[in-house]
């Protein structure tokens, strides 16, 4: 069931479940005072036929033709009357006698001083009545047949009245309902029209700030992370088959050169040089590829744990110097780390080294000689790292696109690159809640500063 219609039902269900209280309540109100108003009534003619009788001494006879006239066109109140001996001294209609005065019921009404009750329909009352004082004792009955035929006619105007107002309810509810979910049915065509190829389509704020106008805000604002991940996912393929078809072509090329004809040793020797240095750089590439992509996870997805900082960063210069044994790296502490506490970093070790070797590795590679000074400063709560050399410098204009992937600026001439290391480097210490800033100028050098909590 849609949820328009749902809410529809529901709407009325409580409408019809307020209006039987209210319909209720107004029947209830009404019997109790058709009640009330009767008893009142008979109490009235009670009083004026015990008058008539005591004190205008109408005859009995007289008495009895009124009241036999009027039974013929109106429901006539049948009056009683007993003096406190339990005589009967006056009866409309002896033959009828609906009251059924027992010994019981008269000794009650002296004692109570009044009493009433119900005999099938008919509405009983009985009452002391006093008069040049001596007291007499009064009954009273009849039936309320008008007021039982308005609230039979209340019963049934009610009923009308109630599957009615049900209907229309459930009409209007529909109405609005449907005019209410009309930005939902909006939404879900514009939702329909959204592709992969079609990531441009936005959904209609109508800016009332409401529950929907947050809803389409909200999808717009991950259709628009969407569109910048599938059109950074499509540029990143896209620098992928560049970088692997250059080295790759260049392999295809040595090795169909090599198989044309007969060479000599030193020949073959050159070849597979350089067609084993086109194969490191594809390893080199694939493993910054991989280091890259676990940079990107989700913090969820990696595992973190303490670690010493300082011992990171050695295993880094260790396997730096281990595959680039020119390069020289200068540690310096510029103050004191008393306790382990303040070297531990919660993190990933693996990412970190890989960070630390790829600004080192950036370092030497911009500057000669290869040479990477590097600073270890405690701060209140974190710990920074410059690293520093007195290379060839970043343009100032080329400082904005440093950390993008793929990106190589006018130094690419002096040392070749993929354009992945300051990328995945900044990712990292992103990862790891950390800041990396760079401060560079050209034929001076360049100053990256890491700065990470401990």
């Amino acid at each position: 069931m849609k949820i328009r219609n749902k809410l529809t039902l529901l709407f009325t269900l409580l409408a019809a479940s307020i209006l039987l209280v209210y319909a209720v309540a107004i029947y209830i109100s009404a019997s109790e005072n058709r009640e009330k108003e009767f008893y009142d009534l008979l109490t009235k003619e009670a009083i004026t036929k015990a008058n008539l009788f005591l004190n205008a001494k109408v005859p009995t006879q007289s008495l009895h033709d009124i009241y036999s006239n009027n039974r013929k066109i109106l429901n006539e109140v049948e009056v009683a009357l007993y003096n406190l001996d339990h005589e009967l001294l006056y009866h409309d209609a002896v033959e009828i006698d609906i009251v059924k005065e027992t010994p019981e019921l008269l000794k009650k009404i002296e004692k109570d001083g009044n009493v009433s009750f119900y005999e099938g329909k008919w509405q009983i009352l009985g009452m002391l009545y006093e008069v040049d004082q001596q007291k007499y004792i009064v009954t009273a009955a009849a039936i309320d047949q008008y007021g039982y035929n308005k609230l039979n006619h209340l019963i049934y105007n009610s009923i009308l009245i109630f599957f009615g107002s049900i209907i229309l309810i459930y009409l209007l509810g529909l109405f609005f309902a449907k005019k209410a979910f009309l930005p939902v049915h909006d939404m879900t065509s514009s939702v329909q029209k959204i592709s992969a190829n079609q990531l441009g389509v936005r959904l209609i704020d109508s800016g009332n700030k409401d529950e929907l106008s947050e809803l389409a805000k909200t999808f717009n604002i991950m259709l628009d992370r969407l569109e910048n991940s599938f059109e950074s996912q499509k540029q990143f393929v896209s620098h992928i088959s560049h970088e692997l078809r250059t080295p790759l072509s260049a392999m295809i090329t040595e090795l169909e050169l090599s198989l044309q004809k007969e060479r000599d040793h030193q020949h073959y020797q050159l070849a597979i040089s350089q067609t084993l240095e086109d194969a490191k750089k594809l390893a080199r590439l694939s493993g910054n590829l991989l280091d890259l992509a676990k940079a990107s996870y989700d913090t969820s997805e990696i595992s973190f744990k303490k670690f010493r900082i300082d011992e990171a960063l050695l295993e880094a210069v260790q396997e730096l110097q281990h595959l680039h044994p020119e390069y020289k790296i200068d540690l310096y502490f510029s103050s004191s780390f008393e306790n382990d506490e303040d070297v531990l970093v919660k993190g990933n070790e693996y990412l970190m080294r890989v960070a630390f070797l790829n600004l080192m590795e950036n370092a030497c590679k911009f500057s000669n000689p290869s040479h990477c000074k590097v600073t270890i400063t405690q701060l209140n709560n974190s710990i920074q790292f410059d690293f520093e050399d007195h290379g060839i410098g970043i343009p100032s204009e080329e400082l904005t696109q440093l950390f993008t992937p793929f990106f190589r600026g006018t130094n690419q001439t002096y040392s070749q690159g993929n354009g992945i290391g300051l990328s995945l480097t900044q990712k990292i210490i992103s990862l790891h809640n950390g800041t990396i800033t760079v401060q560079s100028e050209v034929k001076k050098g360049t100053k990256i500063s890491v700065v990470l909590n401990h």
